[in-house]
């Protein structure tokens, strides 16, 4: 009974809870990609002003910034596990939770843009009650936890260890109010067990609003008045969930607690320290997986008998190849990140190396070697691998729409318009007449109707008719009819992939696009127009880094963007 007092009762402040933008949906601007993302038919936002990828300089100078609204975000799912890994030890029960979205491609957009189920107050409610079970069931556990032996509901150990754990849970010092009213719930529904009172009280923490949602409002500038800057422990839960996609620890705490995230050398400091931890690789490697929707490669089927190279392994081989390459690039390399899209240096095992045709002495079924793909070959940079080439196809015809789409809207941050609600994305049968799906295309693109959205996003993915439904090159379709592989990218020429590659290494798009992912991954919501000038700055150091990805982050952190807020609108 005492389980199920403190568990209504914060459920019932968890259904109350939206993990919306303050001012409603998450701020929007044109150059973003919709909610949904892999659908082959186009999808964007819905109006802004802001052209993300484009190449005109929309921005303006830093004096007409201003930062955009706050967003309430649930932390997701990893954040909720990894927290609870840091708070209570690994090695926990993992209960079913409510399950994340990525509208506008990330997860953390999601958890600030849709509210929580009843189920999902519910699940973490059982949640809580599981994992504090587990600790506080196991003697070792408990008193290692706690780090003192309750002598009484109630007592200065209970007392000492909810206000340390509090801190921690709550990414903040508790409030005297907020730690007397754990403690009374420790005490009261302790039925004459210290140590059951401590376990509700864990238990309640960890569906607190102030544990499963980021509070991150700001407080008013002393040197603006119209201007609201983050305080020291608001610094340490956004920096802490940028690098390690979890919880502050006690070093991070301890620096907001004595104001040095407050200060550029204190920021950068801790910046450096959280990177240079191995926790900040799966971290990064979240942002990229998420930008690059790697996601979808787990979805991924093929008939071998049409594939003989297929394998229910290759995608997970392929997302592997990607990891590696961004591995490589930050932190063996530490060179420009762009070359993502560019290099000819890959990481293959035996069934990439067969599927590319290259030679990797060393490689197995499970060991990864690095390999440098042919200067005269067909493939350099990530669109030309597996992953992209499979994640953008259907399971037996490719699509150069598709592809297409996903240049426009993830490495460009273009907006790619959605078809009119009248207009079926279907392709019609043409009868026969038509040999190639490109041939296909372009009598769709005859319609109208369709005309203005193919013409935008299928040129440049004609370039990749080159790869098949797995990404093994090819000259000719199925039937046998030969491949015009030709495309352009806004109206330049280009006779094949790796010329698009070639292209996009000094394309300006291509790092304004990432540093505008990287925001939104941040801030869970899209860009305001007014954050602009700032986002424009932001290019100018990227680019004297050598387009480095660590170096992004340190000016990212430090910046306006990264440590200041609009006042949240009151309703």
């Amino acid at each position: 009974m005492a389980w199920r007092h403190v568990g209504g009762l914060i459920s019932a402040l968890l259904i109350g809870t939206s993990a919306g933008c303050y001012s409603g949906a998450p701020e929007q601007a044109e150059g973003s990609e919709g909610p949904s993302s892999g659908d082959s038919s186009a999808s964007a936002g819905e109006g802004g002003d802001v052209d993300s990828g484009g190449d005109a300089d929309s921005g303006g100078s830093m004096a007409e910034f201003e930062p955009g609204s706050p967003v309430l975000p649930r932390l997701t799912e990893a954040q909720y596990r990894n927290s609870i890994d840091d708070l209570l030890g690994p090695g926990l029960p993992t209960p079913a939770l409510e399950p994340d979205t990525n509208p506008y491609l990330f997860f953390n957009i999601g958890a600030a843009s849709t509210t929580l189920s009843e189920v999902g107050a519910q699940r973490y409610e059982e949640a809580a009650d599981v994992i504090s079970r587990a600790v506080f069931d196991d003697p070792a556990r408990r008193a290692s936890l706690v780090g003192c032996a309750p002598e009484a509901p109630g007592d200065a150990c209970v007392a000492g260890f909810l206000a340390s754990f509090g801190r921690r849970a709550y990414r903040r010092p508790l409030t005297e109010e907020e730690l007397g009213r754990w403690l009374m719930i420790a005490s009261e529904l302790a039925d004459g067990d210290a140590w059951r009172g401590l376990q509700l009280a864990v238990a309640g923490l960890l569906q607190s609003p102030h544990f499963l949602y980021r509070v991150e409002l700001g407080e008013p500038d002393a040197d603006d008045p119209d201007l609201r800057r983050f305080n020291g422990y608001e610094m340490a839960s956004r920096l802490s969930f940028l690098l390690w996609n979890t919880t502050p620890d006690a070093p991070l705490l301890e620096a907001a607690e004595r104001g040095d995230l407050l200060t550029d050398a204190g920021l950068l400091a801790e910046a450096r320290r959280l990177l240079d931890d191995p926790r900040a690789r799966p971290a990064i490697q979240g942002f990229f997986s998420q930008f690059l929707d790697l996601g979808r490669l787990s979805d991924i089927h093929r008939d071998p008998a049409l594939f003989p190279l297929f394998t229910p392994t290759l995608p997970r081989s392929a997302r592997t190849e990607i990891d590696l390459l961004v591995e490589d690039l930050i932190y063996r390399q530490g060179g420009d990140i762009r070359g993502l899209f560019s290099s000819r240096r890959t990481f293959v095992n035996s069934e990439l190396a067969a599927l590319y045709g290259v030679d990797a002495p060393g490689a197995t079924a499970i060991t990864f070697v690095p390999v440098e793909l042919p200067a005269d070959g067909p493939r350099a940079g990530m669109l030309t691998q597996a992953a992209f080439l499979m994640m953008n196809a259907h399971e037996t015809e490719t699509s150069p729409t598709r592809r297409g789409k996903y240049i426009r809207e993830r490495v460009l941050c273009m907006t790619v318009p959605p078809p009119p609600d009248d207009v079926s994305t279907v392709i019609p049968e043409d009868g026969g007449e038509a040999k190639t799906l490109r041939e296909k295309l372009e009598q769709h693109r005859a319609d109208p109707t369709c005309a203005g959205c193919h013409a935008f996003i299928d040129p440049p993915g004609y370039l990749f008719e080159a790869f098949d439904e797995i990404g093994a090159f090819r000259t000719e379709n199925r039937a046998g009819y030969t491949l015009d592989v030709s495309g352009d990218l806004d109206g330049v020429p280009l006779a094949s992939a790796r010329e698009l590659a070639t292209m996009l290494v000094d394309d300006v798009r291509v790092g304004r696009c990432m540093i505008t992912q990287l925001h939104r991954h941040s801030s869970g919501r899209l860009e305001a127009t007014t954050e602009v000038p700032a986002l424009r700055a932001l290019e100018s150091e990227f680019e004297s880094s050598g387009y480095r990805f660590r170096e992004l982050l340190l000016a990212f952190v430090t910046s306006d963007l990264f440590r200041t807020v609009a006042a949240p609108e009151v309703e």
